[in-house]
């Protein structure tokens, strides 16, 4: 019998792949209506499951792969494969302490994320949303504020991993001046690739016209930017976030917009989302979009893909191929 495979969410796109997989191997979908009842299934029907694909779709059932929940997965469980890049809802250091390991889908956002990082300096530097909004509303550019070029504004870019350094090679093509701060410098040859200048994270706040957020999220990472961050920025400095919205302090980021400091806030990710701060909401230099950093056909059938790629190697060959970056050194 081959090793079974618990599907906790959905696969919406990448479903041919899936079929070829379940010709060759047990994949069956979880039917678990609560998060007790989860736990009371994995202790019975599910208990000899080894692997399984995790979507974001599971959270309104069973909601976050805590150490509480981790605690109650199968006994002969080995791995989840998960369908997203930023896994801030699984413990995996709770994992780890199981033997359990865990893979994300960091390639397959790169190109996808980095567009709306793009998309909203866009709309942030030429002020694009209230403008169409005036126009909607009968007002031609009566009372609408000017815009900003972004040519030769330096670009902030915190985290150039795969889609801060894409986000990177998008905005080349508007001669910005583009700099970075890693928790690791990159290799010289990939600065030079991608336009990129190392600074410390001091100097990012104190010089960029426009910073944009690409960091994971964790407890290192949890309101990097808050209040004393956004008082060291530029007067009229331009927030972008395609991250995670913990990233950011939003009262902080509220009350920076309030004053004057930021000129304008883009944000596809929020704290506490779907709910969304009033602050944010009713602010007029605030652009904001339901988290669609990989919400296309294309980017979706390509996290899906991967996942199965993972999925596959963890049957097979006991692997992973993307493991996240706490996991690694088991392989």
């Amino acid at each position: 019998m081959s090793p079974r495979v618990l599907i906790v969410g959905c696969v919406n796109f990448a479903t041919d792949i899936l079929q070829e997989l379940q010709a060759k191997y047990s994949i069956e979908y979880y039917a678990s209506k609560s998060r007790q009842e989860f736990f009371d299934d994995c202790a019975t029907k599910y208990k000899d499951v080894k692997v399984i694909y995790r979507s974001p779709e599971s959270m309104a059932v069973v909601g976050a792969f805590d150490a509480e929940l981790v605690a109650k997965l199968p006994k002969a469980l080995k791995f989840i494969v998960y369908c997203g890049a930023g896994y801030d809802t699984i413990d995996v250091n709770a994992c780890a302490d199981r033997n359990v390991m865990v893979s994300h889908t960091p390639i397959a956002v790169n190109e996808a994320t980095a567009d709306v990082a793009a998309l909203l300096i866009l709309m942030c530097t030429r002020n694009a949303l209230n403008a169409s909004n005036n126009l909607r509303n009968g007002y031609w550019r009566q009372g609408l504020r000017m815009g900003t070029d972004p040519e030769h504004k330096t670009l902030g870019i915190i985290g150039a991993g795969g889609i801060g350094s894409t986000l990177a090679k998008r905005m080349q093509g508007f001669e910005m001046e583009i700099q970075y701060f890693n928790r690791h410098r990159l290799p010289a040859e990939k600065e030079a690739e991608f336009g990129l200048r190392y600074v410390d994270f001091e100097t990012l706040l104190k010089t960029s016209d426009i910073i944009s957020v690409h960091c994971p999220h964790n407890p290192h990472t949890t309101h990097l930017l808050s209040f004393k961050e956004f008082a060291m920025m530029k007067q009229g400095v331009i927030i972008i976030n395609t991250a995670r919205g913990k990233v950011i302090n939003e009262a902080a980021l509220v009350m920076a917009l309030e004053r004057g400091q930021v000129l304008s806030a883009g944000l596809d990710v929020f704290e506490e989302e779907p709910k969304v701060s009033p602050g944010l909401l009713t602010h007029p230099r605030s652009v904001l979009l339901p988290h669609i950093g990989t919400y296309t056909n294309e980017s979706q059938y390509k996290m899906e893909k991967l996942v199965m790629d993972n999925l596959v190697a963890a049957l097979d060959n006991n692997s992973l191929v993307t493991p996240v970056p706490e996991h690694k050194k088991f392989f």
